[in-house]
C-alpha cells in the first residue's frame, strides 16, 4: 500500500483544486461502499455539485455481506439526501469467471466492470460527469482507476471527474462510524477475503 499523508478536511476552500467549473453540474458517483463515499460526497456537495449515488458491485461476496453494504449505501444516501440508483444484480458466477481468468490482474478487471456500468448509466441518465468512491482508498490501485475511468469516459462520452481523495481516507472512515454505517473488513470479493487471512498468517 502506498503511504499517503493524511490531512483534516475542514472546507472546500482549503483544497488546491478549482471546483468553480463544476458548480451546479450533475455528477454520478459509483459507490464501492458507504464508508468510502462519506467524505467525497460531503466535498462534492460543498463544491455545489448535484451529486447522485450509484451502487453496482457484483464483486462483493458472500451475499449477506453484499446486502449489508447495500443497506449502508442506502443509509448514506438518506443522510446525505442524495438520489440513489441501485443495480442489485448478484452475478457471482460471471464475476468469479472474470476474476479467476485474470489472476493477479483481477482488481483491474473488477474496476473496469464497475466503471463501465457507472459510465453507461451516467450517460443514459443525463449526468455531466461520473466518478467513483474508489478514489479515496489507499488500498486500491489508484493510477489504474484514474486511467480506466478516463478511458471509459471517452468510450461512453461522459467525462470522468478525477480528484485524489486519499489524504482524507482516515477522516472519512471516522465520519462513517459516527454516521452508523457498516464498516467492512475486506475489499469485497472472496479472493480478497482469502488474501486478508493469508496476510494474517504471515504476520
Amino acid at each position: 500500500m502506498e503511504r499517503i499523508e493524511q490531512v483534516q478536511y475542514t472546507s472546500i476552500l482549503q483544497l488546491d483544486f478549482d471546483f468553480t467549473p463544476y458548480g451546479g453540474k450533475k455528477i454520478l458517483m459509483h459507490c464501492c461502499c458507504g464508508p468510502c463515499a462519506t467524505l467525497p460526497t460531503k466535498m462534492l456537495q460543498e463544491a455545489g455539485m448535484d451529486c447522485a449515488l450509484y451502487f453496482y458491485n457484483p464483486n462483493i461476496h458472500p451475499y449477506q455481506e453484499f446486502r449489508q453494504r447495500l443497506e449502508s449505501f442506502k443509509l448514506l444516501g438518506e443522510q446525505r439526501q442524495m438520489p440513489c440508483l441501485v443495480d442489485d444484480r448478484y452475478t457471482i458466477e460471471e464475476f468469479l469467471q472474470m476474476a479467476l481468468g485474470k489472476g493477479t490482474d483481477r482488481c483491474d478487471g473488477c474496476y473496469q466492470l464497475r466503471l463501465e456500468e457507472a459510465a453507461r448509466v451516467a450517460k443514459e441518465e443525463g449526468y455531466d460527469f461520473y466518478t467513483t468512491s474508489l478514489l479515496i482508498s489507499p488500498y486500491q490501485r489508484h493510477d489504474t482507476i484514474r486511467r480506466q475511468g478516463e478511458a471509459i469516459g471517452e468510450q461512453f462520452g461522459i467525462p470522468f471527474f478525477y480528484f485524489d481523495f486519499r489524504p482524507f481516507f482516515r477522516q472519512g472512515q471516522a465520519m462513517a462510524r459516527e454516521m452508523g454505517l457498516y464498516m467492512q473488513k475486506y475489499c469485497g470479493c472472496i479472493l480478497s477475503e482469502r488474501d486478508r487471512y493469508e496476510k494474517k498468517k504471515k504476520d
